[in-house]
């Protein structure tokens, strides 16, 4: 199966589990909290926002696999994989690692936050806010960088594309309210639901944490880790100024208009590469 095979199976898949989680999220919440139940605008506007995402990605991927990944590739390590349950295992963990470094630039560098910023816009925490994202991380460079570390190494864009796509489907599953007991004790080493929502949360103790995709083990080695029960009562959505509209284009443009303006008030370029987090601290003052 070649790189668009994958890519098409992978959405299906997506598709069949998206609907699976939602109803079954659903019929959760309507006996417990019907609060916490998906609303019909809420899924089709994320849904949307998730389609436009991964239409954006199918064009990109074009770019990425079938021209820089074999030019990028040849500067590299060159190593040749047999492709065994060991090298799996190397592979894994590269593009998981890979996902830490990424997703930590996301939020820290305000050119790589305005396509990340969607995902975090959300004031409720369900399987379809995983669907909230924004095309432009497809078009700022921020998964490039993903792909540019396994090309270096010198693994196969066509493995490297599969388990890119388990990684993503797991962070999926992590996007629910619904207690996981069972999960969370393996949360030592994975990424948990638990582990994930302080990610999502507004308050001061749950900023800038818990950036892992699949192991944990990256925020407990670099210090970013903070468990739920230290994190206080989370506040979901962003530090200042959460949109209040369904509106999807405002909802993909508004930190980027921001991003715009700031450029043009202090005539520099190098806002666009501030720490967001300093941003949010300088609005403030």
């Amino acid at each position: 199966m070649n790189e668009y095979g994958h890519l098409l199976l992978f959405f299906t898949i997506l598709t069949v589990m998206i609907v699976s989680f939602v109803l079954i999220e659903n019929i959760y919440w309507s006996s417990r909290d019907e609060s916490k139940r998906n609303t019909l605008k809420e899924i089709l506007v994320n849904s949307s926002l998730g389609f436009s995402y991964k239409f954006a990605d199918f064009l990109s991927l074009g770019f990425y696999i079938y021209f820089l990944y074999d030019l990028i590739k040849p500067y590299g390590l060159t190593i040749e994989f047999a492709m065994d349950w060991f090298d799996y295992i190397v592979l894994f963990i590269v593009i998981d690692f890979g996902f830490y470094l990424v997703h930590f630039l996301m939020h820290k560098v305000r050119w790589f936050w305005i396509g990340h910023v969607t995902h975090h816009s959300s004031t409720r925490y369900n399987f379809s806010t995983a669907l909230r994202q924004n095309f432009l991380v497809t078009l700022n460079g921020a998964l490039l960088i993903w792909w540019m570390v396994p090309a270096l190494i010198g693994f196969d864009k066509g493995f490297v594309l599969l388990v890119m796509e388990i990684n993503l489907l797991y962070q999926f599953c992590l996007h629910t309210e619904i207690p996981t007991p069972k999960w969370d004790k393996l949360g030592w080493l994975l990424n948990t639901p638990s582990h994930h929502r302080v990610h999502h949360g507004s308050n001061p103790r749950q900023i800038d944490c818990n950036y892992a995709g699949t192991l944990i083990i990256w925020d407990k080695l670099f210090a970013t880790f903070v468990p739920e029960r230290e994190a206080g009562e989370i506040k979901y959505g962003l530090v200042e100024n959460t949109p209040n509209t369904w509106n999807p284009i405002y909802l993909i443009s508004h930190e980027l208009i921001a991003l715009i303006k700031d450029v043009l008030n202090e005539r520099s370029i190098k806002v666009m590469f501030y720490s967001s987090t300093a941003q949010i601290n300088k609005n403030k003052e």
